[in-house]
């Protein structure tokens, strides 16, 4: 497991926990003319910050692009594994609404890659809906071939156009 990956991991291993743990009202909390915690116990948060770029930018701890065979809507079990830390990120943020992006390598025609990636942020949609994330918080959108990660020619560069990018805004 890289370090990056890993890290990763205990940042929304850190986060589940802090959001799931609660502090018993002393006498004093909560009067709003003190700036404390509110009626119920539980201090507001400042709003999550988002990249427009979403996953792609590597820089939304808990949500990471998943990455496709060639000409595949599947995942495999390296893949399903982000996706699962992916929709625990998702169950954690209960305010976060989540566009799946579908993307593609640039073989192909326009219109192939177009409904390829239809294919896969649908079957990623459905999967995430299967772990658990309401499908309401969800929507997909393909790209197809349009908005390359990288533009080299290599296999390894073709790869990583091939897949599922996630786009967070908050409800």
């Amino acid at each position: 497991m890289n370090f990056k990956r890993l890290l990763s991991l205990v940042v929304v291993g850190l986060f589940v926990v802090g959001c799931s743990s609660t502090r018993k009202k002393t006498d004093g909390e909560g009067d709003s003319s003190t700036g404390g915690a509110s009626e119920s116990g539980k201090v507001e948060s400042t709003p999550i910050s988002f990249n427009a770029s979403g996953s792609d930018s590597g820089s939304i701890n808990g949500l990471q692009s998943v990455n496709f065979e060639f000409d595949s809507s599947t995942l495999t079990n390296s893949e399903l594994s982000k996706l699962k830390g992916n929709a625990d990120w998702m169950k954690a943020n209960s305010k976060v609404v989540l566009t799946v992006e579908g993307h593609c390598d640039q073989k192909g025609s326009n219109e192939y890659n177009l409904a390829l990636g239809e294919r896969r942020a649908a079957a990623v949609k459905k999967l995430l809906a299967g772990y658990g994330v309401p499908a309401n918080r969800l929507t997909t959108v393909s790209f197809g071939e349009e908005k390359l990660v990288t533009q080299g020619e290599s296999e390894s560069d073709m790869a990583r156009n091939r897949r599922a990018n996630f786009v967070p805004s908050t409800k």
